[in-house]
């Protein structure tokens, strides 16, 4: 992913509860309990905790995320990422090591249209659940192949 611009960063000491919106980018590295709405880029830096619902152009995960997701450009995990929630976008890039728990749909559009790809190193035990089929991982005791 090109390198963002910026122009918000939430410190490490910084904990907020309410709504966020921006333009560009938002860099939090504390924490965070609400909703966030942008047409720019999110930064969960590895550390920082968000508590809430997500709808921005391309959201990076490198801390915890415990919320719904929606980005209508990417979303990229990397190895220290965890989400928590249900996560809707165009384009997926998944780290190995990343945990991604919730339903998942990749490469679609508001409507159903399809518009994206997935891209993913994951070799772990865990896997990732894409839907209801993991990518890279076993199938859960029960699951249908």
């Amino acid at each position: 992913m090109a390198e963002a611009e910026y122009t918000t960063t939430i410190g490490p000491d910084a904990v907020f509860k309410g709504e966020l919106e921006f333009a560009k980018g938002v860099r939090l590295l504390g924490t965070f309990e609400g909703q966030i709405t942008s047409e720019g880029e999110l930064e969960v830096a590895e550390g920082a905790l968000l508590n809430g619902d997500v709808k921005a152009a391309s959201v990076r995960i490198d801390g915890k995320v415990k919320g719904n997701m929606q980005a209508s450009s990417r979303v990229q995990l990397s190895a220290s990422a965890r989400l928590e929630g249900d996560l809707q976008t165009t384009r997926l890039e998944v780290a190995e090591g990343a945990v991604l728990i919730g339903r998942c749909m990749v490469g679609v559009n508001g409507s159903g249209k399809k518009t994206g790809e997935i891209k993913s190193s994951t070799k772990g035990s865990e896997g990732v659940v894409v839907g209801k089929t993991p990518v890279g991982g076993p199938v859960p005791a029960g699951a249908k192949k």
